[in-house]
């Protein structure tokens, strides 16, 4: 079959092209796209998209399919943490001097909700597999935006009333792309994020599930 496989970024450059055609076997996944490409040791970080979705490496691959190899993306960084968020921490992250906006979200704990009054929040969270998320959140949206650089944290544990749970940072050259690309991160992260937040109310808690925001 044939694949037409996309590289960026230091993969681009270590290539010397962006686009290569490269033939594999019928069975063929994703996970042999790399090996075929003969660009030495695959690096640490790197993900995969097939036909513009995320894949794993198991994923079966069809004759025609395009495969993104995306290296981790530059800049910003992703974390999960039991320590409160630092929002200018995280907007020095992404700064860059080419660039004239950055858009920030910070999502925080409320003292109401569906008719109740709020206590505090808590979340739960798979850290590791989150970090990865994130990470690969941010390169989708740097695709589909054209913004420079995305940052984002959560927190884990207590979180108590007006406190930030999640922060998120985006720069790129001029603020409608930066806005745009900050509200698609923060809407992804709470649909794909490994994150789950509990509810303390007067009288009970309950858990909301995979949620992103306070």
């Amino acid at each position: 079959m044939r694949i037409t496989v996309r590289l960026f970024a230091a993969l681009r450059e270590r290539a010397g092209e962006g686009v290569r055609e490269i033939e594999l076997g019928g069975g063929s996944c994703i996970g042999d796209v790399w090996p075929a490409l003969a660009l030495g040791d695959e690096p640490p970080g790197i993900a995969y998209a097939r036909n513009r979705e995320y894949a794993d490496r198991g994923q079966p691959l069809q004759d025609g399919d395009e495969v993104a190899v995306i290296p981790p993306v530059s800049g910003g960084g992703f974390r999960v943490q039991p320590e409160p968020l630092d929002l200018a921490a995280i907007v020095a992250e992404v700064g860059d001097p080419g660039d004239g906006a950055i858009a920030t979200f910070i999502g925080t704990t409320r003292d109401h909700s569906r008719g109740r009054v709020v206590t505090h929040l808590e979340y739960d969270a798979y850290p590791e597999m989150a970090e990865t998320e994130m990470a690969r959140i941010a390169a989708g949206v740097i695709e589909r935006h054209g913004v420079t650089r995305v940052a984002m944290a959560h927190r884990t544990g207590h979180v108590p009333i007006g406190e930030a749970s999640v922060i998120i940072a985006v720069s790129a050259p001029h603020r409608g792309a930066a806005l745009d690309a900050c509200r698609d991160a923060i809407d992804t992260l709470k649909q794909t994020v490994p994150v789950w937040k509990k509810e303390v109310f007067e009288g009970g808690e309950e858990w909301i599930g995979r949620e992103g925001s306070g």
